[in-house]
């Protein structure tokens, strides 16, 4: 037994452990209660071939998307834990803004459940925040998502294989066009971790996938490094049609990607 294992219970006693959406008590750290987790939406099949966007009925599993049809994606897939509303939401928010770190192991075990093909050769990229961000912050959250999901499904953990050279602007209200300017040499691959990129695997992380411009930035700077492959994990993947198909389908106006 570990000294973990060994002390939890007198961790348990002296702090009882209480879900996090609500407050109830539970029966250990480390989860929800039950009505808060069917309050999750969990995104099934069947879902687009290009991006796992979910379909409603009567499509058949292997079809893609209108939106993948039109623009295909620079990505090789994205694997959503959920789908984002108002439980999600408190979850991200009480992670990014309320330091709770803690959460990062509920919400990251969630998004493993979706990375069965995640194996020892990946490598696991959390998507940048501005140094700046990162000060008045302490930390970056899709890091700590990334730190656990290369300890619970594999894969090498390259916290700075992406960097953010530069500051942008609230992407919110912008048009694509606009926001791929804003985000035009903002995310670049760190000069001293080039020579991990070439052929590689690459699981990009993040807690929040909204427009996708900052993912699609990042993408294009790992592809243009040497990138084989690019799939994206986030926790919560905005999807309004998508929530009408699902349980848990609340969901409030979230903030923006990457920040």
């Amino acid at each position: 037994m570990s000294f973990a294992q060994a002390v939890m219970p007198v961790v348990d006693l002296i702090f009882p452990p209480r879900c996090p959406l609500c407050g109830d008590g539970l029966i250990a750290h480390g989860g929800l209660c039950p009505p808060c987790w069917i309050e999750l939406a969990i995104p099934g099949e069947p879902s687009c071939a290009a991006c796992s966007r979910p379909f409603g009925g009567g499509v058949p599993q292997g079809a893609t998307c209108a939106p993948c049809l039109g623009d295909p994606p620079r990505h090789d897939g994205i694997a959503a834990a959920t789908l984002y509303n108002e439980a999600s939401r408190k979850l991200v928010l009480a992670l990014k803004h309320g330091n709770r770190l803690s959460h990062a192991k509920l919400m990251s075990r969630l998004m493993s459940a979706k990375l069965p093909f995640v194996e020892e050769d990946w490598l696991v990229v959390p998507v940048p925040l501005h140094r700046w961000r990162i000060w008045r912050r302490g930390y970056n959250q899709a890091a700590e998502l990334a730190r656990e999901i290369s300890a619970v499904a594999g894969g090498v953990l390259v916290v700075d294989l992406l960097e953010r050279r530069k500051a942008t602007p609230s992407l919110g209200g912008l048009g694509k066009k606009a926001r791929r300017r804003a985000l035009s040499g903002a995310i670049g691959v760190h000069r001293k971790r080039k020579d991990r990129l070439k052929g590689a695997k690459v699981l990009l992380v993040d807690d929040v996938l909204t427009s996708g411009a900052t993912s699609d930035a990042c993408v294009s700077a790992l592809k243009r490094g040497g990138a084989a492959k690019v799939v994206i994990a986030c926790f919560a993947r905005v999807l309004d049609e998508a929530l009408e198909h699902t349980r848990g389908g609340n969901r409030e106006v979230p903030f923006e990607e990457g920040l």
